[in-house]
């Protein structure tokens, strides 16, 4: 979602209080365990609703027209020309397993928001999905797209993949009345992984190979034409030219990358300078060789990351409570006797609307292969079930339009998932392993339980009747994701029963069996109490105890 990159100072704290949302990892096929091509996304806002889209395979006639509404308010727009036949949508999954993800970075303020233009970053995301097979198809589209109808967003970063490639593409607009947009895109090499996260994240490029590096011809041009580059073009930096990192941009934003890196290859510590924003000249590779290889569980704890380890754990200080919780509410930025100062933005938080991990598996049928391991709310405390691309509808309770921001309801999965989350949040250390042991309970049935019974029996229904293979994977997502948010719901009254009122119940066969017990807090928690209040609470009569 947004990060905008403005010139003012009173703009500037506007949108770091406002934004820094959304992360997105690339995972090509060497670099998995079972070949599977994977690209993540938390889609962050404190306004989106998780729900799960959904757009059925259609046919239109000669000379239909699509109307374009911008994907974060709804507003109308233009109209473009529609395709004779469109590709069914899960997510942001189609069904021949092409899937995108997006984070903003804004940008140069000059070279944003062109309101004579049609397309804005999100319905890109979701034209190109119901209408390409292939990453590559994608990036084409788009930059035909742009061109013709022009860019309405910010600068953007898309993870682009299909069952065979990811690609990373980064986009930004030419300014007011600059109709069409300037883009690279690049190919992640086989065996490495990606990532980027509200920061342009491609320097330099190469200039003739592409096979593995697309871009706008006029790239590198119409930086020279703003008077932003005047180097030779083989030194052309799409990042460094429009959006150059700063403190925030490294801090806020590359530090979810580099947080990611560092928990699967062992030399990414030379690089925390650069993710604290204290030496931005040492910046980190656009991708990296993991030491081994990630399965599919290991890609969706990458999306669980609060910088554990790390000097930017936020469990170790007087913020995070005495229940070590590692979240804080925003404002990011705030003040104290005239001096700035800010909180950590780590990968998983808690104004997550849904999140995803899409895995392609070009060994299966496009139908089968596609996964779409779909939740909502914080990913740290969700769980991801797993949707089939070519399913033909979503689960009820995760459907779209189920409840919305403004209306509670007791049974849509984003209201119960974030009944848990934000429960664990007031008695953190205690009640979050409950939820990560529950949590990893149900991922790993998912993963090594259901989906092998599902793929087997599914590519051989394949084999028969395509539509068929539809319908049984389709009967399997909704059942499971339904099933899911039933037992999501109860876990809520379980853990509400057991930890209310700050105490900590263990139930017994018998009333006289059961017992409750009143935690103290920690003794560091004591002891910033005493510290900060000195004699005001000392018992004068230690013996007495009520």
């Amino acid at each position: 979602m947004k990060k905008l990159f403005l010139t003012t100072a009173v703009l500037l704290l506007f949108v770091f209080q406002n934004s820094h949302a959304c992360t997105n990892f690339i995972i090509t096929k060497g670099a998995s365990t079972d070949g599977s091509v994977m690209i993540t996304y938390n889609a962050d806002s404190h306004t989106l609703y998780g729900e799960l889209y959904y757009r059925p395979a259609k046919d239109y006639p000669e000379g239909a027209m699509m109307d374009i509404y911008e994907w974060d308010t709804g507003k109308f727009l233009g109209k473009i020309k529609q395709a004779r036949h469109t590709y069914s949508v899960i997510g942001n999954m189609n069904e021949h397993q092409l899937a995108i993800g997006e984070t903003t970075y804004g940008g140069v303020e000059e070279l944003l928001f062109d309101t004579t233009s049609i397309l804005d970053y999100g319905s890109l995301i979701y034209i190109a999905l119901q209408r390409c097979k292939t990453a590559r198809e994608a990036i084409k589209l788009i930059g035909e797209l742009v061109a013709e109808y022009g860019y309405y967003s910010e600068g953007e970063s898309f993870s682009i993949c299909d069952a065979n490639e990811a690609w990373i593409f980064e986009i930004i607009g030419k300014g007011q009345g600059g109709k069409g947009a300037v883009w690279v895109a690049r190919r992640i090499p086989d065996g490495y992984i990606s990532g980027h996260a509200n920061q342009a994240r491609i320097t330099t490029f190469p200039l003739n190979d592409p096979e593995n590096c697309l871009y706008a011809k006029d790239v590198i041009s119409f930086a020279r034409a703003k008077g932003l580059f005047k180097g030779e073009d083989k030194d052309f930096s799409f990042s460094d030219t429009y959006n150059p990192v700063n403190f925030e941009g490294a801090r806020f934003c590359e530090a979810r990358v580099w947080s990611a890196f560092k928990s699967v290859n062992s030399d990414m510590g030379k690089y925390l300078d650069y993710a604290m924003g204290q030496n931005l000249k040492n910046r980190m590779p656009l991708w990296i060789k993991p030491d081994k290889k990630l399965s599919v569980y290991d890609v969706m704890e990458l999306m669980r990351d609060h910088y554990e380890g790390t000097p930017m754990d936020m469990t170790n200080d007087l913020g995070a409570g005495p229940f070590k919780c590692p979240y804080r509410w925003r404002p990011m930025t705030w003040d104290v006797d005239g001096v700035q100062y800010i909180h950590e933005r780590a990968t998983s938080t808690q104004q997550t609307g849904f999140t995803f991990v899409a895995q392609s598996r070009s060994w299966l049928p496009d139908p089968v292969g596609g996964i779409f391991w779909f939740g909502v709310d914080d990913s740290y405390s969700t769980v991801y079930a797993p949707m089939y691309c070519s399913i033909t509808k979503a689960p009820e309770a995760y459907a779209e339009g189920y409840g919305d921001m403004n209306t509670f309801n007791e049974n849509a999965a984003f209201w119960v998932f974030n009944q848990v989350s934000n429960f664990a949040y007031t008695r953190y250390c205690d009640i979050i392993p409950e939820v990560r042991k529950l949590q990893k309970e149900l991922e790993t049935k998912y993963i090594t339980q259901d989906v092998p019974e599902m793929d087997k029996k599914a590519a051989e229904l394949y084999k028969k009747s395509p539509k068929k293979a539809s319908e049984f994977l389709t009967q399997y997502s909704v059942k499971t994701g339904n099933e899911l948010v039933v037992r999501w719901k109860q876990f809520y009254g379980y853990l509400f029963t057991k930890y209310m009122d700050g105490n900590i119940k263990y139930p017994g066969k018998t009333k006289e069996t059961s017992k409750v017990e009143h935690p103290r807090y920690s003794d560091e928690w004591y002891w910033m109490i005493v510290k900060e209040t000195k004699n005001r609470y000392r018992n004068l009569t230690p013996d007495c105890n009520k």
